[in-house]
């Protein structure tokens, strides 16, 4: 945003002549674009000219919204036209007061001009001035258009358009959307977040180099058996030495043997991607008083996994049309119109499921190019942020538990095998997200959930379903591409203008930081209540100048006393002293009898010197040296 200078020292009397006399300013031609041409240069409207001489006119791009469609030819000359529209003598003038009592144009106060009715154009005219011709394309006045009879003749539409003022927001957007906001606070809330020691009395106060642990699933006696029968839970962890945040996921007794699965784990632990949770370390402990395997991942808070997303029961009106009621025995054909009149109401939209399938693809093809099988490709294992980024998660643990489980078979031998039982497990994905349902898959509903496929959603999507599923042939990841088509040019799309929409914000915040060091040496400087012995040394000399510029800055009032409070006098300020602009501005004591008349070079030479002082005599500067 565009800030207006605030000068102090010029007197308000001064200011507003210089409004009224742009108005005297010199002449600009107006140029109305023609109907027969698109381009907004006026010269295509000469060339319908006859006998229209070659001249070289003055040129110049004008907005069609901001051009006004009636002009006033005069026999002698062109009308005085106001070379700086923005500023009206009559309009500009507010009440918005500094600490001197004067007032100041309002800086949110635009004139534009309004759009005025089409009607039919009046053959072009020409004015011939100091040797420059000049061409005018006119139209007809509206029926109910004023005549002004001081500057018109009173046969043609009045010369000047008609102004409106209009107010921006008094206090613009600074910073980053609120829901950006929230979304970042929300996920900080959540990296934060610290254990109960009374509702978890049994979690231990370090494991290896983790500490705080905090339970990001119910822990109970029953815990579901996964990976190869062996009990899991996740916990959120702090590293001690950086206090980055992790996630661990805990094997319950396991106990490691051989060592050979830590080939894979290395594998895993180089393979970096967009949309998978990166293994960081894998160690064994006996801080939860039994021998545990750990597994340490990335921790992307906020996210939920995918069964959680599309598949929980808690979600308000969810209900599996696959699970049938044993107690009311139905018809099956009753059954499957039931499934599909559900499954039509409550379906998924499709470009969601294919931003899904580009996702699992993209990470499945990093995965098996580095001879690895992901092996754990479920709802359970996929976790989902709130702008549907995908991640798969828990990877490399099967590969550890069934090298342990058994060591006797080659894993290097078997990835083929793996990488191919993934595809299977991504098409039944696909198809629990297009029946939603995770019923779907099973067997004896496969044939119902496609046909409901086919009559709900495009064949692409269907074919690529049939694909994964077929296990006659080999398949591969890259054959997907052609199904996918297009579809990846919109996903890339939807990311790009995602990215750009960050930079938006980001690039709001980019200043605050710069802003941030000049406020604080100016609070460490303003009053201070001792230094070096001497109690006054914040009112006196360089110091006092600077405690003046705060009350400049911060405490200015209006003529009834009030506060005024203007953010952008704030930053406009301080922006001037931190590159020390020429510029001078009087500050005035606060019993109104001492006047200075400063700069901001000046201003930034005395913060600069004063907070050199307070760093000089410092003991523990923690970062503020490079203020």
């Amino acid at each position: 945003m565009d800030w207006m200078p605030q000068n102090h020292s010029r007197s308000f009397s001064s200011r507003l002549d210089l409004a009224r006399a742009t108005q005297a300013s010199e002449f600009v031609p107006r140029v109305v674009a023609s109907r027969a041409s698109a381009s907004p240069n006026f010269l295509n409207s000469v060339s319908s000219i006859p006998n229209s001489p070659a001249v070289h006119p003055i040129t110049k791009k004008f907005d069609d919204s901001d051009l006004s469609t009636r002009v006033t030819p005069e026999s002698v000359s062109p009308p005085l036209v106001n070379s700086s529209p923005l500023i009206n003598n009559s309009s500009l003038v507010s009440n918005s007061p500094h600490s001197n009592g004067s007032p100041l144009l309002n800086s949110s106060a635009i004139i534009h001009s309004d759009k005025l009715n089409s009607s039919p154009a009046i053959p072009a005219y020409q004015e011939n001035v100091g040797g420059t011709t000049y061409f005018y394309q006119y139209q007809s006045p509206p029926e109910n258009c004023q005549q002004n009879e001081t500057t018109l003749n009173t046969t043609l539409p009045p010369a000047l358009p008609e102004f409106s003022v209009f107010s921006v927001k008094k206090e613009p957007s600074y910073f980053m959307s609120e829901d950006l906001r929230n979304d970042i606070l929300n996920r900080n809330v959540l990296t934060l977040m610290q254990p109960d020691p009374q509702q978890f009395p049994d979690l231990p106060q370090e494991v290896d180099s983790y500490h705080d642990l905090v339970p990001l699933e119910p822990i109970s006696n029953t815990l579901h058996k996964a990976h190869m029968g062996y009990q899991a839970s996740m916990y959120k962890a702090t590293h001690i030495k950086t206090g980055a945040h992790f996630c661990l996921r805990r094997i319950h007794g396991f106990r490691l043997s051989n060592t050979k699965c830590m080939a894979f784990v290395e594998l895993w632990k180089k393979l970096s991607h967009s949309n998978i949770v990166q293994l960081k370390e894998v160690f064994t402990t006996k801080a939860f008083s039994d021998n545990s395997m750990i597994f340490v991942y990335d921790y992307h808070p906020g996210s939920e996994t995918l069964l959680n997303k599309h598949f929980s029961p808690d979600q308000a009106g969810y209900c599996d049309p696959f699970i049938n009621d044993t107690s009311t025995p139905r018809p099956y054909s009753y059954q499957k119109n039931n499934i599909l009149r559900h499954t039509q109401n409550n379906k998924l939209p499709e470009p969601l499921i294919w931003n899904y399938i580009i996702q699992l693809t993209s990470a499945l093809r990093i995965i098996h190019t580095n001879a690895l099988a992901c092996r754990s490709l479920d709802p359970t294992k996929i976790i989902i942020n709130s702008r549907n980024r995908l991640r798969l998660s828990c990877l490399g643990v099967m590969d550890v538990v069934l090298q342990e489980t058994n060591s006797s078979i080659n894993q290097l031998a078997l990835v083929q095998h793996y990488q191919q039982e993934d595809l299977s497990a991504l098409g039944k994905l696909v198809l629990a997200l297009a029946c939603k349902s995770t019923m779907a898959v099973q067997r004896e509903n496969m044939s119902t959930a496609l046909d409901i496929v086919s009559r709900s959603y495009t064949a692409d999507l269907r074919n690529l379903i049939m694909y994964l599923l077929a296990t006659q042939q080999r398949r591969s990841v890259t054959d997907l591409m052609p199904m996918i088509g297009a579809r990846f040019y919109t996903q890339l799309d939807n990311l790009h203008n995602h990215i750009e929409i960050l930079d938006h914000e980001l690039s709001k915040e980019l200043q605050n930081g710069r802003l941030f060091r000049i406020m604080t040496k100016l609070a460490t400087i303003n009053e201070r209540p001792d230094f070096n012995l001497e109690s006054s040394w914040a009112e006196t000399g360089d110091r006092y100048m600077l405690k003046l510029f705060r009350d400049y800055v911060f405490h200015q009032v209006t003529q009834e006393g009030g506060p005024w409070l203007d953010m952008a006098h704030i930053v406009h300020c301080l922006n001037k002293l931190d590159v020390g602009v020429p510029e001078k501005i009087s500050l005035v004591s606060r019993d109104e009898q001492s006047v200075l008349v400063v700069s901001y070079a000046e201003l930034k030479h005395c913060l600069e010197q004063s907070y050199g002082e307070l760093a000089g005599q410092a003991h523990d500067m923690s970062g503020l040296e490079k203020l």
